[in-house]
Parts: C-alpha cells; structure tokens; sequence
C-alpha cells in the first residue's frame, strides 16, 4: 500500500510540469491584463521609481512618494501627476508585454522556440522583480516604532516580490520543456527530409 502510494507520488513529474506551466501562463495573462487599470499601475511605481534599471521609463522618478494611491482610492490629482509620470503608458506597454510572453508560453506546442525565448525573457524578468526587494524600501516594515522592522521582516509589497523565486524556477522548467521539444522536432525533420510520394516506400531515389 505505502510502496503504490509512493510510485503514484513519484510518477507526478510530468504532471507538475503542465501545472507550473499552466500557473504561469494564469499569472502573466491576469497580471498582464490589470496592468491597463490604473490602481494596478498605481501600485507598481515604488518598485519602478527605485529601481535602477527602471525608473527611467518615468519621467519624475523622484517624486512618487507623494503622490501615492491607495488600491481602490481615486486621488485626482495623484492620478493627472501619474498620468504625467508616465505611470499609465509603461503599465500598458508592461502589460502587453506580459500578455505576449504569456500567450508564447502556452503554445509551446505550436511555437516551441519562440516559447522557449518567451521563458528565458520571464526568467530574466523575473530576476529584475526579485532585485526590488534590494532597490525598494517600502519592499520593508518601516520603522514605525515597533519592534519588528527592515531586514527579514517583509511588508506586503515584499511577500508580493519573494513569491516570483517561485516563477523563476517555473521559467527554467518551461524553457527547459520547450526547447528539448524544438530539439526533438528538429532532429525528426532532419531524419526524413523530403516527404514520401504516393506510390513511394521511402524517400530514396528510384
């Protein structure tokens, strides 16, 4: 009974694979879609304006901390600064490109190279996602007076961030899948070349 329960557990590989793929897929096309609502673009711009890497897509970086929305709270004149942030157009423009890499990832049966690109983008981006627990401070409980504060306490916005450790290990899994079906597609049309004729047994010449 223990021994058929284990086997049953240990035949689960596969099976994992088309989970972890489908969870990213869910991910990026949800994620990918709120990016077109401002509350979701709101929520975004501590990790962009303290980022290195990023904040360059806005245009007063500098400022973000005044001009904060809380999610559902609708600040007219935090939204018309956001909008001159640039905040609305790089969420879009984020978005769509979440969506895209999200879509390539499940047709790797269609597509298995440019899937396999679509993975290896998620998990770079994935890496940029994780160094916001570095760049970004409210990615830490403030020092509010209480005794549990900065490094390892994190904030909501930190749990949000560490949770993607586990979408780089799904990318490297979906990169992995998609290239090794390239590779089994191309070593078969690499064996039989030419379509058989009708009439024909084989592809060699008569």
């Amino acid at each position: 009974m223990e021994a058929s329960i284990i086997n049953a557990i240990a035949s689960f590989g596969e099976i994992g694979k088309i989970v972890v793929r489908f969870g990213i897929v869910v991910v990026f096309l949800w994620i990918g879609g709120l990016k077109f609502y401002s509350y979701e673009a709101d929520g975004i711009v501590p990790f962009v304006a303290n980022s290195p890497f990023m904040s360059f897509f806005y245009r007063h970086p500098e400022s973000y901390k005044t001009h904060k929305n809380k999610e559902g709270e609708q600040v007219t004149k935090n939204q018309e600064w956001n909008k001159s942030n640039n905040t609305y157009g790089f969420a879009r423009a984020l978005g769509t490109l979440i969506i895209t890499l999200g879509l390539l990832v499940a047709l790797y049966r269609i597509f298995p190279l440019p899937s396999m690109i679509a993975s290896i983008f998620i998990f770079f981006m994935t890496l940029g996602t994780l160094s916001f627990l570095i760049t970004t401070p409210e990615a830490w409980v403030p020092n509010l007076g209480g005794k549990d504060f900065g490094f390892p306490f994190l904030s909501g916005a930190g749990r949000l961030v560490i949770k993607d450790v586990v979408i780089l290990g799904g990318a490297i899994i979906t990169m992995s899948d998609s290239a090794r079906l390239y590779l089994t597609r191309k070593k078969s049309k690499n064996r039989y070349p030419h379509p058989i004729h009708p009439g024909r047994t084989s592809n060699r010449p008569v």
